[in-house]
């Protein structure tokens, strides 16, 4: 009977169990969150359906299946390392670089605010083309690298200084991570989504493409029309207005189905 208690003595979690197991819950959340919406999601997912269809050879006694579907398990591991390797280095990149390892946005965010949806109002009201990324919990450090790396805080004259047509980086995106600006004349990736709307110009394509990859919000002046529009999480909002505009950097994102919608292709 004693040896029989021993042995359940196992199964009651001490405080360091729970701890481990919300340490290991934590980080399983955090690599989710960054590979979410990502290459390296289908990857996983892929590798889901391999280990499940090989526990289901070994229930079926499949041998041939269950043969094959180990050495792939075996040798794929060290296949995937070595193609995937740009992958895993971003993944780790942004790992580091999340929001909640960061130190406190160094501008308070009213000011910050302030600043960005002056600085798009002028450039909408002279029709200059922009693209502002906000780098939010998955870092951007990849597409940062595209552009011209730069350490400077965020003002309304400085984007419109940055986006004057004719400079070096007025094609590109800035991109901004906390009250900074940390590159820009970024290349970001378009959308591998049919767009039908054909008013929809390389900027709205790149910001919606980039909002399908990371969680960032993107914020497009049109060059031929001078509207606001707002890309996040693969979705546009289009004719923003400034009050919307501070809504949405302020966080408060209220559901508005008609308005933050999928392009027309995708709805």
């Amino acid at each position: 009977m004693s040896q029989l208690w021993s042995e359940l003595q196992f199964f009651r979690p001490t405080w360091r169990d729970f701890l481990q197991i919300l340490i290991v819950a934590f980080l399983l959340f955090r690599v989710l969150l960054i590979i979410q919406r990502t290459r390296a999601m289908q990857i996983l997912i892929g590798v889901l359906v391999i280990a499940a269809a090989y526990l289901l050879s070994q229930v079926l006694e499949l041998t041939l299946i269950e043969t094959l579907l180990e050495y792939l398990l075996q040798y794929g591991v060290i296949a995937a390392l070595v193609v995937f390797q740009p992958e895993l280095r971003t993944a780790l990149t942004r790992l580091g670089r999340s929001r909640l390892l960061r130190i406190v946005n160094p501008m308070p965010e009213n000011q910050l605010i302030d600043e960005i949806v002056h600085g798009v109002e002028e450039l909408a009201r002279k029709k200059t083309g922009a693209i502002i990324v906000l780098e939010q919990d998955v870092g951007l450090d990849e597409y940062a690298h595209t552009g011209s790396r730069e350490r400077v805080g965020v003002s309304a004259a400085m984007l419109q200084t940055i986006f004057t047509p004719g400079t070096p980086l007025h094609d590109g995106a800035v991109i901004i991570v906390g009250g900074e600006i940390r590159a820009a004349g970024a290349i970001l990736p378009l959308t591998q989504h049919p767009v039908t709307d054909k008013t929809l110009g390389t900027r709205h394509r790149a910001a919606i493409g980039l909002s399908e990859e990371t969680d960032a919000l993107v914020i497009v002046v049109s060059e031929e029309t001078g509207k606001i529009s707002v890309a996040l999480h693969g979705r546009l909002e289009r004719d923003v207005d400034a009050a919307r505009l501070r809504e949405v950097l302020g966080g408060t994102m209220p559901e508005r189905s008609t308005a933050l919608a999928a392009p027309p292709a995708l709805a």
